[in-house]
């Protein structure tokens, strides 16, 4: 394959999934529709760089320099850097200097560059270091819990938090489910009926935008420009 990736759940409240990837003569990929905010590190020919990456409303083409190697941290929707919120980051990066292959520098400290199985211990000194913090209303709500606090005061804490809505949230996980069935084999029509979407056409035009390819596209993966990371989860649908 022209993309290797692979990637884990973690136990850890702060994190939905930590991921690791290799390039090969892949010049270009799909980068799908997300709502998480990531951490990721990359080396491209002894250069090593860093970078907090937003969530993404659409997708959208991105460029993958051959022959490099990638780690990712997926955070979990509720969880955010105060002092880089996320509705800056939306659409959008950060980057972090000074990063070398073993240490980087994070709020006038080092600190050992995480790899794939210790990315818990790392996220969990950024929590003790203040630098992440998780909001316990919106992850009770995505956790399936009846809100606390008015449905205003819910929204805005949903886009404090995540730096979009209840409803951009939910279209682009709904569209991520879509293309994950798909790719299993299950018919477009099947998938409309069990994610709720109107009909055909209406699961066509979500999957264009947020997955950026058609349901026969999907069911024909085409390795020269590979879709980023895509993974099953649970059914979730914020109102």
């Amino acid at each position: 394959m022209s993309l290797e990736i692979e990637s884990r759940p973690s136990e850890s409240p702060y994190i939905e999934r930590v991921w690791r990837s290799r390039s090969g003569d892949v010049s270009a990929m799909m980068s799908v529709a997300t709502s998480h905010w990531e951490l990721v590190f990359w080396e491209h020919r002894g250069e090593v760089r860093a970078a907090v990456l937003g969530p993404e409303a659409k997708a959208s083409r991105a460029p993958v320099p051959r022959d490099a190697v990638f780690f990712g941290i997926n955070f979990a929707l509720g969880t955010s850097m105060p002092h880089i919120p996320d509705s800056r980051l939306v659409g959008g990066n950060a980057a972090i200097p000074d990063v070398t292959r073993r240490s980087l520098w994070l709020k006038g400290s080092a600190w050992h560059v995480p790899d794939f199985h210790n990315a818990e211990a790392f996220v969990l000194r950024m929590v003790r270091e203040g630098i992440v913090d998780l909001d316990p209303t919106v992850a009770a709500v995505l956790g399936g819990a009846a809100p606390d606090v008015s449905a205003r005061t819910l929204q805005r804490r949903f886009v404090a938090a995540t730096g979009q809505t209840q409803g951009a949230i939910r279209q682009v996980h709904r569209a991520r489910q879509a293309a994950v069935l798909i790719q299993e084999g299950i018919p477009a029509h099947e998938v409309v009926h069990r994610l709720g979407y109107f009909d055909q056409p209406h699961l066509a035009r979500s999957l264009k935008r947020y997955v950026g390819r058609t349901a026969t596209q999907l069911g024909a993966p085409d390795a020269a420009e590979p879709l980023s990371l895509l993974y099953k989860t649970c059914p979730w649908a914020p109102a």
